[in-house]
């Protein structure tokens, strides 16, 4: 692991990142989150604080989708971008979402969104490029929060299919 990580949850976690940890624990997912001494907002900032690959990052993307305002997740590798139109072909037609969307939505801010444990469960699809890794590291409800996983113990924490939604 990297310098900048803490084992201990802070005595004053975050709402997010409490109801990540209860996921994680009610799941018997063997590894709690982790509390990071530097925000990562970005694929790139978490993959440096955690001394990884930055496609070892399980980013979170949501959209909206048009026909019925519902939240879309996409988790995918640190290190690829989305391919919307790949998304839609699977979901139907997206918008971009915004900031509000995504708090309101996930209960979770831009940064920090966690693949599960929202408030309103979203659509989610979980990107086939994570599985080139033994281990991967997400967002556990905030920007300084993470939590490891395999691939396939992600599948099984979000219940999601996996999907080529990436760019090739």
């Amino acid at each position: 692991m990297g310098r900048n990580v803490s084992d201990a949850l802070p005595d004053e976690a975050p709402q997010g990142m409490k109801r990540v940890a209860q996921h994680l624990a009610q799941c018997g997912h063997p590894h709690a989150p982790l509390w990071l001494d530097v925000a990562a907002r970005t694929s790139q900032e978490a993959a440096d604080a955690l001394g990884v690959q930055v496609g070892q990052i399980a980013k979170s993307v949501v959209f909206r989708r048009k026909s019925d305002d519902a939240a879309v997740l996409v988790v995918t590798s640190g290190d690829r971008r989305v391919d919307e139109a790949k998304v839609a072909a699977r979901v139907g037609g997206l918008a971009r979402a915004n900031a509000d969307f995504v708090k309101q939505r996930t209960g979770f801010s831009i940064g920090g969104v966690a693949p599960f444990a929202h408030l309103t469960p979203p659509l989610t699809l979980v990107d086939r490029e994570l599985f080139r890794f033994e281990c991967i590291w997400a967002a556990a409800g905030h920007p300084n929060a993470v939590f490891m996983a395999s691939p396939d113990q992600l599948l099984g924490l979000t219940g999601a299919p996996v999907a080529d939604v990436t760019q090739d």
